[in-house]
């Protein structure tokens, strides 16, 4: 029997369910399973019980399992890699395997004449499998094997030529390479990938759920560098031969039906040259304001803030705080058949509905500026620029502002209010931040506890910041840490929202040139300002996330 006759012959699912999958499996290549539970028709867990129960396997739980070298070492990293299965204990001529597709069969079969021993096989859940895979043998540790088995490609100290390099970033083997490099940090749900050179290494790390993770590469792969970052150039339309100055690119990667964006920066390092790409799902839904984690009383402020007919609406917060989510999200909220839409991006991350999306392209003069005033001509009733990075973008948003435009941008500054500073800073007049800017947003992204491992925990009295006003029964939550979270305790991330409403009282500071604590001080008690650090201890009370997790993304 299929895993669908399995799951449907035990009411896990129901027929329409089965269709349905059976529909999205012939579309996109995937196993039936994968897509059931993408679909939410039934858990992971749920599914590893049945094929269990049908097939009377034992299910063995590798994260605490200890596996000996010798075991290990029984198959080869290449049918590791192809079978995705494992070998765990050896013992009187019989070797137990941990798999989590017991379908293919005749797999197995070839397993056995390899070895020569008697296979017992049980089951294990598949992202263990791929933690295990990674941790005993590495990422992509089949490919690297068969790379230095074959030695297409020589040491670091002889790739000086630049044809040669160009060959070698062109075999197949490191290709695969570097695909599976990329596809292992979609799998993981990591949003950068860093490539390091170091004099005798090159580090490997994913950044998941915003915090850097080795990704458990051989120490081998040091030997392929020059030809992994090759290859990588290729792949983004960079010059290969430049190796003296920072080169910006872009990747398009399709993974199971679904097409990523890879933003590719590489600069020169002391070492060699250092990568780090920037992942993007362009097919990923898009996020309304009210998944974001806004608290009810603030979104009601930002919907009366983005309603207006004019002025500049400013979003703050550090590179990958999710800026970018909150402007798409917003501009989807006000759009309609009667308003006009333009945007200038660098680069375009996501597509909108009925909104009309420009990318920047310097090399042909067209810049956040320059792409302002054009726009201009084009009759719109709301603009969103990408990034206020200069005076000259600065300037041109705040006469757009005044002429009857509502305007969207980001700033990277660390609080809302520090917003008000910087655009005077940059040398735009007072008199024209207190005339165009209507409100500004600052924000931040921190980890949500697993749902799965979630529970209550008592906290030390030092762990508790003294401004935390909670309730003596208050319950505090914290992960235990499981399989689905990585043994981390956090599974995704929830947005913190720091919102200034310009007032008048604002505005007259901003002219006096008051320094941005001052103008913090005096909105806050005017009930004008709503902090970072009071939207942190709300998901603190509300169990979203952790005290630690609260300070570390708004420490005092």
């Amino acid at each position: 029997m299929g895993i669908g006759s399995i799951l449907l012959e035990r009411g896990l699912i129901g027929e329409e369910q089965l269709e349905q999958a059976i529909g999205e499996q012939n579309r996109t290549g995937e196993r039936l399973d994968h897509v059931l539970v993408r679909l939410g028709f039934v858990s992971s867990v749920d599914v590893l019980e049945a094929i269990g129960k049908q097939f009377a396997m034992p299910i063995v739980d590798l994260n605490s399992i200890d596996v000996s070298e010798e075991t290990l070492k029984t198959l080869p990293p290449k049918l590791v890699f192809k079978q995705q299965c494992v070998p765990i204990s050896r013992q009187n001529g019989t070797l137990q395997i941990a798999t989590c597709d017991p379908f293919e069969l005749t797999a197995f079969d070839e397993l056995r004449l390899l070895t020569g021993m008697s296979i017992e096989l049980v089951l294990a859940d598949e992202q263990d499998i791929r933690k295990f895979i990674r941790t005993h043998y590495g990422v992509a540790g089949d490919t690297i094997a068969q790379l230095s088995a074959d030695s297409v490609v020589t040491d670091t100290e002889i790739t000086d030529s630049d044809t040669q390099e160009l060959e070698q970033a062109q075999t197949a083997s490191v290709i695969k390479l570097v695909n599976d490099l990329l596809i292992e940090a979609v799998r993981e749900r990591a949003t950068d990938v860093h490539i390091e050179p170091y004099e005798d290494h090159l580090e490997i790390r994913y950044r998941i759920d915003g915090v850097l993770n080795k990704a458990g590469v051989p120490a081998s792969i040091n030997r392929f560098r020059n030809a992994i970052i090759s290859r990588i150039k290729i792949m983004a339309n960079m010059n290969i031969a430049e190796k003296r100055k920072p080169q910006d690119g872009r990747i398009t990667l399709r993974h199971k039906s679904h097409e990523y964006d890879l933003r590719v920066s590489i600069i020169p390092m002391i070492f060699g040259e250092g990568v780090v790409l920037r992942i993007l799902d362009k097919t990923a839904a898009m996020f309304d304001l009210d998944s974001l984690g806004m608290e009810p009383e603030m979104l009601e402020r930002w919907d009366i803030l983005i309603n207006r007919p004019h002025g500049i609406l400013l979003v703050t917060g550090p590179t990958g705080c999710g800026k970018s989510t909150t402007l798409y999200a917003s501009l989807s909220r006000v759009v309609n058949d009667n308003v006009k839409a333009i945007t200038v991006e660098d680069p375009v991350e996501y597509h909108v509905a009925g909104v009309n999306q420009i990318p920047v392209k310097r090399q042909v003069g067209l810049t956040f500026a320059t792409g302002l005033r054009a726009i201009l001509r084009h009759d719109p009733d709301i603009i969103m620029i990408g990034e206020i990075r200069d005076l000259e973008t600065a300037e041109a948003a705040i006469q757009a502002s005044l002429t009857g435009h509502l305007v969207f941008s980001t700033l990277h500054t660390n609080n809302a209010p520090g917003s008000l500073t910087r655009l005077t800073d940059m040398g735009v007049e007072p008199f024209l931040v207190t005339s165009s800017l209507e409100g500004v947003m600052a924000q931040r992204l921190v980890r949500r506890i697993c749902q799965q491992c979630k529970e209550p925990y008592t906290p030390e009295p030092n762990e508790i910041p003294p401004d935390f006003k909670m309730d003596k029964n208050a319950k505090f939550h914290k992960g235990r840490g499981c399989r689905e979270c990585r043994q981390t305790g956090y599974r995704g991330r929830v947005g913190l929202y720091e919102l200034l409403v310009i007032s008048e009282k604002t505005r007259e500071m901003v002219m006096e040139k008051a320094n941005a604590r001052q103008i913090a001080k005096t909105a806050e008690k005017a009930g004008d300002l709503y902090t970072l650090r009071e939207a942190s201890f709300e998901k603190v009370k509300s169990g979203v996330t952790t005290i630690t997790e609260a300070l570390r993304a708004t420490q005092v």
